[in-house]
């Protein structure tokens, strides 16, 4: 498959990424809207925003900001002032939307308003894409083509190494097919390094008090595995500014980047820079040339449908 070249002396890409769902977070994405949830994406926007700009400047690290359209409307001041540090900022739909919860017209309708929202508030049009919830419904991919993004970072399919994602047919009792490739570069995400299920609490949803510590942990040890022992790595994680902008996390996201830091050979980068770097072979091409299958044959009666 393809891979990363990446610059000169350099052994890893790091992209410390920050989803800025703020507010809308809880909008559309837990549809708790009362003034307790609404206080907890203010303290995003208001006091975890500053401490993660003083935090990145401090260590010379340029990062990429997954923004809901929402988020840039409601606290236009935080997003300038990510934008006046260099930032990259990324499309992460408007109010936090859920793909496979609405229809086609609703999902593309909702990813131009945010485009909209972009280019009128900060004068940019994003170049990649973060699922709101990390989820693809079966029209996202056709989307995210067509609006010309050059990368995406919503999928699972490799960890720390980018790549082609394809369509699938979903077949239940012959195996699924793979299909058509897309153009589109995938710089995957990773359940466990993102700050809000080990730490976010959700009140009835999740506990989110695990130790920081362990977090410290796992995050550190990934970053090793790849820098260890995968070659041109790529390693994405995700904070949110009102998760990790606690004063104790804050503690020990620090102490993490300083860690790497002190490596030799690791680049700092927005995922824009690190899609750049992608470089496709053969096996990459033949897979963009397939059939665009996508039929997908029902479930056996036999099988429930829980």
């Amino acid at each position: 498959m393809g891979h990363l070249k990446l610059p000169e002396g350099k052994k890893i890409a790091v992209n410390l990424g920050t989803d800025f769902d703020a507010q809308s977070l809880w909008m559309g994405g837990f549809n708790k809207p009362s003034p307790s949830y609404m206080s907890r994406g203010e303290f995003g926007a208001m006091v975890g925003v500053p401490r993660l700009l003083e935090l990145y400047e401090k260590y010379d690290v340029t990062t990429t900001w997954f923004t809901p359209g929402h988020t840039v409307d409601t606290f236009p001041g935080a997003c300038e002032a990510v934008a006046e540090k260099g930032h990259e900022f990324g499309h992460h739909g408007y109010f936090h939307e859920n793909p496979t919860l609405i229809d086609a017209g609703c999902e593309e309708e909702l990813i131009d308003r945010a485009f909209d929202t972009f280019e009128k508030r900060l004068g940019i049009r994003p170049t990649g894409y973060r699922s709101p919830y990390w989820d693809y419904s079966d029209n996202t991919l056709d989307i995210v083509e067509k609006k010309g993004f050059k990368y995406d970072s919503s999928l699972m399919g490799r960890d720390l190494v980018p790549y082609r994602p394809q369509r699938w047919a979903i077949d239940w009792e012959n195996g699924n097919k793979a299909g058509k490739a897309s153009h589109v570069i995938e710089i995957p995400v990773s359940w466990y390094l993102d700050d809000f299920p080990a730490l976010g609490c959700v009140t009835g949803y999740q506990v989110g008090q695990q130790d920081s510590k362990t977090i410290y942990e796992r995050w550190r040890d990934i970053f090793d595995y790849g820098y260890e022992r995968v070659e041109n790595a790529v390693y994405t994680s995700c904070v949110h500014p009102q998760t990790i902008g606690q004063p104790h996390h804050m503690m020990w996201y620090e102490d993490l980047i300083k860690y790497m830091a002190s490596k030799d050979g690791v680049w700092f980068a927005t995922l824009d820079e690190i899609a750049d770097c992608w470089v496709d072979d053969d096996e990459d091409k033949e897979k963009m040339e397939l059939p665009d299958i996508r039929t997908t044959a029902p479930r056996p009666e036999y099988y429930p449908n829980f």
